[in-house]
């Protein structure tokens, strides 16, 4: 079994990179909007897990929980507070401004709600605790795929950091793969990205690999996200699906590998290649919204809010694979008493499946899609989970409609998408030498 070892010194040198390169971008842009519960049959407000009141013992109890605008949304907290009878504090941030809160600030918070690639950051800053899986009531419901890392037996496990990977608090504290009975993060929230494309004016046999990022068809065309691990990623699969250059790990680059595709892109960059770099949500909708270019690494809900718009713009299902990102939650040391009870209260509530309801209708999956099932109406479940045709005309949390009566989902059902990753998102070990060398590609 594969152990993360995390020391100081590591903890270092990826929050040399991850928390002061001023280049990693805000990583939920508009995502941060307050959208609407699910409307329909079974979304009512629930009760707390079990179909019980929130015990006394966390009454008036403040949780404060930094994150995103993925999950930490108004209805959701809402909703936790109305069931819980706790209050709770949102702090909500761009990942990489929550990710260095977390590290640096372990006064502020008491959950810490982000992406499994932040958490060799977080645990390594020594301000995160495991947390005990005898108190997560449905912790043996969440699906595989986290816990083991393949949803079926034939699925692609994906380079980097899978969340199996870094899922277990080991004996001598380190994160690996074998399971004990602490954790380093709930697995909550996840989903597959790749890139759009505008499918009037892209061929759809070369939107099939990710090659199209570096096809001079489309030069001048390809819009990027500038984001120095993310963005590499992407890249990196392109340049390795066009026969560029080849990596033994991409979700884990060496330095040689890394200088191999900075002189590629910087290359392609000069060119003419690519034509924007994004850092926003709505930058990437924008670019694409106004023809500026019609390929582009994007994320899913960036996809449904151009379709929203009447774009013809396709989320692409690249044969190489997708690459994937899984969120949950890390639990601060310092937790205790009340405070502590609260939290496990909060995570349970989670995995009830209301909150999973809310956000599976901005295209994300939830580690228990069984406790989603139960708050969704059968023709959003279809759609989102099986990949089937729209029996109606859907709508997303916004009100807006998202998908038309007979249309499918891009890419299909959740397991045929889940089996086919390429690559996790990650932190490297040479994160540092790698937003160096990507500030130099950006100049360049």
């Amino acid at each position: 079994m594969r152990h993360q070892k995390l020391s100081r010194r590591s903890f270092l040198r990826w929050s040399a990179g991850v928390l002061g390169a001023s280049l990693l971008a805000a990583c939920v842009g508009s995502e941060a909007s307050e959208p609407t519960p699910p409307s329909g049959g079974g979304t009512q407000p629930t009760t707390a897990p079990g179909g019980t009141q929130a015990p006394a013992v966390i009454t008036g109890v403040t949780l404060r929980v930094v994150g995103t605008g993925v999950t930490l949304i108004e209805p959701i907290r809402q909703q936790a507070e109305k069931d819980l009878g706790i209050k709770l504090e949102y702090d909500v941030k761009d990942g990489p401004s929550a990710q260095q809160k977390a590290a640096t600030q372990p006064q502020s918070w008491d959950l810490y709600d982000q992406w499994f690639n932040s958490v060799k950051i977080v645990w390594a800053s020594g301000n995160a605790t495991g947390i005990d899986i005898n108190r997560i009531k449905d912790w043996d419901k969440i699906s595989p795929l986290p816990k083991e890392g393949k949803l079926t037996p034939n699925a692609k496990e994906g380079d980097g950091d899978a969340p199996y990977r870094i899922l277990y608090v080991q004996p001598d504290n380190t994160l690996g793969s074998n399971p004990t009975e602490r954790i380093s993060m709930l697995p909550l929230t996840f989903n597959v990205d790749s890139f759009g494309y505008h499918s009037e004016m892209v061929d759809k046999e070369d939107a099939t690999s990710w090659a199209i990022l570096f096809n001079p068809k489309y030069k001048g065309k390809i819009g990027l996200y500038s984001d120095p691990s993310t963005g590499l990623m992407d890249l990196a699969l392109g340049a390795q699906a066009a026969g560029l250059a080849t990596f033994k790990n991409i979700g884990n680059m060496t330095r040689d590998e890394i200088d191999t595709i900075m002189r590629i892109l910087i290359e392609k960059k000069k060119e003419g290649q690519f034509r924007a770099f994004w850092n926003s949500f709505d930058e990437s909708v924008n670019l694409m919204a106004s023809g500026e270019v019609v390929v582009e690494s994007m994320w899913s809900p960036a996809v449904t809010a151009l379709q929203v718009r009447g774009v013809p713009v396709v989320y692409a299902s690249p044969k190489e694979g997708y690459r994937g990102w899984y969120g949950g939650m890390m639990l601060n040391k310092n937790a205790s008493g009340k405070t502590l009870d609260a939290c496990y209260e909060y995570l349970n509530w989670w995995l009830n499946g209301w909150a999973g309801a809310v956000v599976a209708r901005q295209g994300y999956y939830f580690s228990i899609p069984e406790n989603v099932k139960a708050h969704l109406p059968q023709a959003d479940w279809d759609y989102w989970y099986e990949g089937k045709p729209a029996a109606e005309d859907l709508k997303d949390p916004f009100g807006e409609i998202v998908a038309k009566k007979g249309s499918v989902r891009d890419g299909g059902s959740l397991e045929t998408r889940v089996s086919n990753i390429a690559v996790w998102n990650s932190v490297m070990d040479e994160h540092q030498y790698l937003v160096t060398k990507w500030n130099e590609f950006l100049a360049s």
